[in-house]
């Protein structure tokens, strides 16, 4: 099967999904030039109308979208960095979110949210780097997050096919990794996580662009030291896949969680107490969390390094939960 970037792929399904229905259209900054690549080709395969170039002003376009979903439309709002949803956030939380409900199901408003380059990427400092899914979570929008260019096609065919608003997370780190993605049109359903290594020891839930670091560990570790990881990745955050969750949970006894957001308040702790009111009976040691520490992110590179969840870190929580010992 041929390679694709992230990127690559993100671009193939905004091609496919607008060339298969005329109501999908595309707003944001610099959407037309395709600077970065996802966006790439779609103002000449798809015109003005379609393809539009907005203000800088998020709240506006945030709100002009809700309207195009309310007049029938499939909008794609892109977000060039991730923390200027927060000058939206009256549009988004306030009213997409919620209108659907308050309307008593009238009215749907099938609008995909990307939110590009979210997370740490170097140097980028506190306005930069933020991966704010835990708000987006918390107001009740369905949110994806890939971690390869085959989930990244599927979540986003998928997404846009919703009659909810659905954020796309398109974590930094991901973006330049390559991956087999079929040439056909696919959607990967949400609420459907995958194991995307098999194993019997200690389960790792990774979110995102970690993933691909939490493989490594598991890799290392099964030469090293014979311990046996199995690494599942929710790619749904809402709906979040609990059955999948609960079924590796229950095969090892043993979890750690690695996500890069918040330690208060952030996913993996909604996750660890998921399993624990589900599944605390299967536990043979406590639930670790490795995160992001609860700190605006810094500029220096050394600090922002100490603020990131790590892959020696990981290592070090698995090798803790498999030797935990009851006293």
């Amino acid at each position: 099967m041929r390679q694709l970037r992230f990127l690559q792929a993100m671009n193939e399904a905004y091609h496919q999904a607008m060339g298969a229905d005329e109501s999908v259209m595309i707003i944001g900054e610099d959407i037309r030039g395709g600077i970065r690549g996802e966006t790439k080709g779609l103002h000449g395969a798809f015109g003005d109308l379609r393809v539009l170039d907005t203000p800088i002003s998020e709240a506006a376009f945030t709100g002009f979208a809700t309207g195009a979903a309310l007049a029938g439309l499939r909008p794609i709002v892109q977000f060039q960095v991730p923390s200027l949803i927060y000058v939206a956030f009256d549009q988004l939380v306030n009213q997409a979110a919620k209108m659907r409900l308050m309307l008593g199901g009238q009215a749907n408003l099938p609008i995909t949210y990307t939110l590009m380059v979210s997370g740490s990427r170097g140097g980028n400092a506190g306005q930069h780097s933020d991966n704010p899914y835990p708000y987006l979570l918390h107001a009740g929008f369905k949110v994806v997050c890939p971690s390869n260019a085959y989930d990244a096609k599927g979540l986003m065919i998928q997404a846009i096919r919703e009659d909810d608003p659905v954020v796309f997370i398109a974590s930094a780190m991901s973006l330049p990794q390559k991956g087999p993605v079929p040439e056909e049109i696919y959607a990967v359903p949400f609420g459907c996580g995958d194991v995307k290594r098999e194993g019997s020891d200690v389960t790792v839930i990774a979110i995102g662009h970690l993933v691909p670091e939490a493989l490594a560990v598991a890799e290392r570790l099964a030469q090293e030291k014979n311990i046996s990881v199995e690494v599942w990745d929710p790619r749904s955050l809402l709906p979040l896949d609990r059955e999948g969750l609960l079924k590796s949970v229950k095969k090892t006894g043993r979890v750690v969680i690695y996500d890069d957001t918040n330690r208060t308040c952030g996913f993996a702790a909604e996750l660890s107490a998921i399993i624990g009111e589900l599944a605390f009976s299967s536990l043979k040691a406590p639930i670790k969390r490795v995160t992001r520490a609860d700190v605006p992110m810094p500029f220096n590179l050394a600090l922002e390094a100490a603020v990131l969840p790590k892959p020696q870190q990981l290592e070090d929580a698995i090798l803790a939960v498999r030797s935990y010992a009851h006293v």
